[in-house]
């Protein structure tokens, strides 16, 4: 599924310009990380992506035609996970993939072997309700891998996840994104780091980088280390050096946070 997005911009009712003027164009698959600040626009552009707002101006296509006249083809098509998304606590969870997957008039794997991907076999016919939130985030993700999606969209997917957890899911993403396009909002700069082959960073509803991990990192390494007053606030929340595997998240994150204090310059 091939999906542009050409020069979209939305402002809500009470004036707030939430996108100005967004032009990108997204691969067919692979992992394309989301990263910005709180109010940067990243969840306006995720309800425009899922198709749950419409743009002010501009348009999204899908293979060529305006996501609006393509919407019912691009829903069967599309997984979502947003932030704080909602389950019926007194249905189980294969009863709830039941009910999703008739709602969404799709079919694809089989409930038990959804349930046996996100680790929840065991609990497949426990009330929701009774499940930590560690196993009610995984029901989401469950939900979202509905269909076999061309495009998966997932919002903070490993909040309250253990570390192991983290890991595998990362990697079950990964997998996913080797035939479909995963969209991966999160704060976490290390699951960024680990699978994305692509990042967007948003701030004040513009794109302000597009490339990949290691790009951003070589950018902020040949920045001038001068940094600028206002950069301070941003170089003080940079964690202290580390070594091994978390090394390179280590360098994304500090070459975030100068992006964001000005000090680097695309």
């Amino acid at each position: 599924m091939k999906i542009q997005i050409q020069n979209v911009a939305f402002t809500y009712p009470g004036g707030t310009e939430a996108l100005k003027g967004i032009s990108l164009d997204l691969p067919l698959s692979g992992l394309v990380g989301l990263l910005g600040p709180n109010g940067a626009g990243k969840s306006t552009f995720i309800k425009l992506l899922s198709a749950s707002l419409l743009p002010t101006s501009g348009s999204i296509l899908v293979n060529g035609r305006p996501l609006i006249q393509s919407e019912r083809f691009f829903r069967s098509h599309l997984g979502y996970l947003p932030q704080g998304f909602g389950l019926f606590d007194e249905l189980t969870p294969a009863q709830f993939l039941e009910y999703m997957s008739a709602l969404k008039e799709i079919s694809g794997p089989s409930i038990s072997r959804l349930l046996e991907a996100v680790h929840l076999e065991d609990k497949a016919d426990t009330p929701i309700r009774s499940l930590s939130g560690g196993q009610r985030q995984r029901v989401g993700i469950a939900q979202a891998l509905l269909g076999d999606p061309s495009l998966l969209i997932l919002d903070e997917p490993t909040a309250g996840l253990d570390p192991e957890e983290r890991a595998y899911f990362r990697s079950l993403f990964s997998e996913k994104a080797r035939h479909s396009l995963v969209l991966l909002s999160t704060h976490i700069i290390e699951d960024l780091y680990a699978v994305c082959s692509r990042l967007l960073v948003i701030r004040g509803g513009q794109i302000l980088f597009s490339g990949t991990p290691e790009r951003l990192i070589q950018a902020a390494a040949s920045a001038s280390h001068e940094a600028s007053a206002a950069s301070a606030s941003y170089a003080a929340l940079a964690p202290m050096p580390v070594n091994g595997s978390e090394t390179g998240a280590h360098d994304l994150e500090n070459a975030y946070l100068r992006l964001m204090s000005g000090e680097v310059v695309l």
